[in-house]
């Protein structure tokens, strides 16, 4: 990917006030990170980066344009508004290139699996994403799995089956499942019984079970007189 460049501008509103800048179309954001003596708030264009941050990832550096001074970022955490889907806030990591970082990436299923093929059934996956170390510029934007070798229901691949690029540390527990093929499941048609229903004409009542209607009455009354 081309190098992703985003402008800013260092900005004094703070807290509540932030909320003018959006109406205005600004994004109110923030850097920090050890090289800064402190972080820096700053205000973006909120179309321009959102269509950024749609095409990149976790591990992708994005250069921050401050008043024409550089910072190399990785993109930390955003909010986004909970009924508009509009980008809130975003945080931004300012790194050092001889300096490991650690981040989330996200996991990609590459090829098919023969008993799937075959047989139908899933791919369970048990974590989409896992922690990896490396120098900012040696960040993958995503890491694969083949599952070429599942042949049966039951195999299984964990995260310590992923090749790891050069220069890139796992974090991740490589014990953790990953993907495990599994059988299709038989659909099971449950069908409800009426327990009131009546007797159909003809049968009788299963022993030991009260009689109904005025055949009850009449039993009743014959014990009675028998008393």
């Amino acid at each position: 990917m081309d190098k992703v460049v985003l402008s800013a501008s260092a900005r004094n509103r703070i807290g509540k006030k932030v909320k003018f800048l959006r109406r205005e179309g600004k994004l109110p954001a923030i850097l920090y990170g050890r090289s800064l003596e402190q972080p820096i708030p700053v205000t973006m264009d909120n179309a321009e980066t959102s269509k950024v941050l749609r095409q990149i990832s976790s591990s992708t550096l994005v250069t921050i344009d401050v008043d024409g001074e550089e910072h190399m970022t990785l993109v930390r955490d955003f909010q986004v508004d909970p009924i508009y889907g509009t980008l809130q806030h975003v945080d931004f990591l300012v790194v050092s290139m001889t300096e490991k970082v650690s981040t989330m990436i996200t996991v990609q299923v590459e090829g098919s699996a023969p008993i799937i093929e075959a047989e139908g059934g899933l791919l369970v996956t048990g974590m989409e994403q896992i922690e990896i170390q490396a120098l900012p510029q040696d960040l993958p934007s995503h890491l694969s799995v083949d599952v070429s070798g599942l042949e049966a229901f039951g195999d299984t691949l964990y995260v310590r089956d992923i090749s790891l690029p050069p220069g890139v540390e796992l974090l991740t527990d490589p014990d953790e499942l990953l993907i495990v093929a599994t059988a299709p499941q038989e659909e099971v048609i449950e069908v409800e019984v009426d327990e009131d229903a009546e007797l159909a004409e003809g049968e009788e009542a299963p022993e030991g079970e009260a009689p109904e209607g005025d055949e009850a009455d009449e039993d009743a009354g014959d014990e009675e007189a028998a008393e």
